[in-house]
């Protein structure tokens, strides 16, 4: 993997077949919200825009929290699964537009 994108505190690593980690450091005695070590976030893509809609009627039907943003040249919608973690989904996907940045709400 790649490193593309470094901030003090992250990166995003990319593979050669788009595949992405980003990858977050944080103090020893820092506290995470979930409560647990390992993958906090799983970020899905959209097969297209019509998928990417009825992912996003979906998490409003199923959680009271759902946001979404735009980022460079791509959206990105977050709900809650049922125990209350975070659920992504972005259109268009990596293979499609380049990520240039870290979200600095998920990894900073």
């Amino acid at each position: 993997m790649e490193v593309t994108v470094r901030t003090a505190t992250a990166a995003l690593l990319v593979s050669h077949n788009g595949f992405q980690v980003y990858l977050r450091a944080v103090g020893s005695h820092a506290i995470h919200p979930t409560g647990h070590v390992g993958a906090h976030y799983v970020i899905w893509t959209a097969d297209g825009p019509d998928d990417f809609q009825r992912c996003e009627r979906v998490l409003r039907a199923r959680s009271d929290r759902v946001d979404t943003r735009e980022a460079e040249g791509f959206t990105l919608i977050e709900g809650r699964d049922p125990s209350g973690l975070p659920v992504l989904v972005a259109y268009p996907g990596p293979d499609e537009v380049a990520r240039l940045e870290i979200i600095s709400r998920y990894y900073v």
